[in-house]
Parts: C-alpha cells; sequence; structure tokens
C-alpha cells in the first residue's frame, strides 16, 4: 500500500482533480513539486523504516486524529486466504500497483505468471525483487510497460485511496488494462466514501507530511466504476477483508 503520484494532464490546460493538486504532473510527464512531495512521504520514515523491519505499528493518522493501522507484517508474510483468493482471480499478465513488499507479485512469479509490481518506495521494490519478483520504482501515473495489454490489475491493501481520487485511478487503470481484462480492488468492510488529508504514524512520535487519501466500500466503488470504463462488477468476501473484481 502506498501512495503515488496525480494523473498525467489531459490536457494543455489540466486534467480532473487526483491527488495533492489540479497541476501536479506536466503534459510532458514531468513532476511538479506537490506532487514530489507526495512520493517522498513514502520513500522517508518511518514506512520505509517499517518495510526495512517486516514489522510496525505503523498507522494513516487522520487530521482528527482517527487511526487506520497498516498491516506491515501481513503486507510481509506470505500470502493468507484472502490473497489466495485475489491470485486464484488473476487471469494473464498481472500488475500490481503500489506492490508493497511484493508477496503477490512474487507468489504470482512462482507460479509462472508474467507479473510486475510498481511501487514509489525504493524499500518496497527491493523487498520484491529479493523475494523474487519484479518491480518498477515508479508511478501508477507515470509511463509503464505494457500499457493496455495488462490481462489483470490489482489495487490490493487499501490501494484504491492513492491519491485521493479513486475515479482518476479507476481510469487509469482502464488505460492500463486490456479489452476485457479486469481490476481487483481491496475496499474497505465498512460502507464508507471519503477523501481524507493523512499521514502516515510509527506511534511512537515519528511521521511523515500529509497528503491525499480515500477509503471506499464496495457500493461505493461499484457506483463509481462504469463512468471510469468497468462494464461489471463483482465483490466477494475471505477472511474479514472485502474486494471488488471489475470487468472491461
Amino acid at each position: 500500500m502506498t501512495a503515488q503520484l496525480t494523473e498525467p494532464a489531459r490536457t494543455a490546460a489540466g486534467r480532473g482533480a487526483s491527488g495533492r493538486t489540479e497541476s501536479g504532473r506536466t503534459q510532458s510527464g514531468g513532476t511538479e513539486p506537490a506532487a514530489t512531495e507526495s512520493v517522498l512521504t513514502w520513500q522517508a520514515d518511518p514506512y520505509a523504516d517499517a518495510l526495512r523491519s517486516g514489522r510496525g505499528p505503523l498507522y494513516l493518522r487522520r487530521s482528527d486524529g482517527w487511526l487506520l493501522p497498516l498491516d506491515v507484517e501481513r503486507w510481509c508474510a506470505e500470502p493468507d486466504e484472502a490473497d489466495e483468493g485475489v491470485l486464484a482471480r488473476c487471469r494473464g499478465p498481472v500488475l500490481d500497483i503500489g506492490c508493497g513488499p511484493g508477496r503477490l507479485v512474487a507468489t504470482l512469479a512462482a507460479r509462472g505468471h508474467r507479473a510486475l509490481g510498481v511501487d514509489v518506495t525504493p524499500e518496497a521494490v527491493a523487498r520484491t525483487t529479493r523475494a523474487g519478483g519484479s518491480a518498477l520504482c515508479r508511478s501508477v501515473f507515470d509511463p509503464l510497460p505494457g500499457e493496455g495489454r495488462w490481462g489483470t490489475v490489482l489495487l490490493i491493501d487499501g490501494n484504491i485511496g492513492i491519491g485521493g481520487d479513486p475515479a482518476a485511478l479507476l481510469r487509469r487503470s482502464a488505460r492500463l488494462a486490456a479489452p476485457g481484462g479486469s481490476l481487483l480492488v481491496e475496499v474497505a468492510t465498512a460502507d464508507v466514501d471519503e477523501r481524507v488529508d493523512v499521514h502516515v504514524d510509527d506511534g511512537r512520535g515519528g511521521h511523515g507530511a500529509p497528503f491525499r487519501w480515500a477509503r471506499l466500500g464496495a457500493r461505493a466503488l461499484c457506483a463509481a466504476a462504469p463512468d471510469a470504463g468497468w462494464t461489471r462488477s463483482v465483490p466477494w468476501q475471505a477472511a474479514g477483508r472485502a474486494f471488488v473484481a471489475l470487468q472491461r
């Protein structure tokens, strides 16, 4: 689970909102300072430290003090029962957006799938490659290999929140997926649809800079999906976690 940069500009004049600013990226793909700050949040302490050690505590803290625990130990472990349900639904080449330490990418590779992780945190990419997976240190909104040809795109571990603009992320995912491809999204178990300012907090006084994030339940995701180019949605639950499979 790692925040990414804002969506590339659709026209010279601008684009739909995504992440911190309206103009987070230039039309040529260059990154402006505000977008760079969002990425640096995930490259520095305490998030990178937690990935390095493989354990928390680690939280997203909202401006009102509310905490969302981040399950670092699970991310750094082997796939669990709920993850296996995701892996079983993967078809064709797989792109894992915000792959973190790479448990899904590495497992797919070990099972003979073509799989690539994308993450802006160097330590996440390093852990993925050490585990036997392939990963790029890049934003989901940067140019990526195989655009429009991925059979399955993954947004697991809350990564629908990337940039605080789920609609922009759903549109970008649709451009990455092949015709007839799928997007597997982990959603909140609660019926929620929120955009918030948060920062990473280690519970011991260490924290990162604030950035935009989103939380969606299945109902909100399914409502947003058609406008982004996804035509069919199938929710499921496993081991206390909730998911939606979207089809192009």
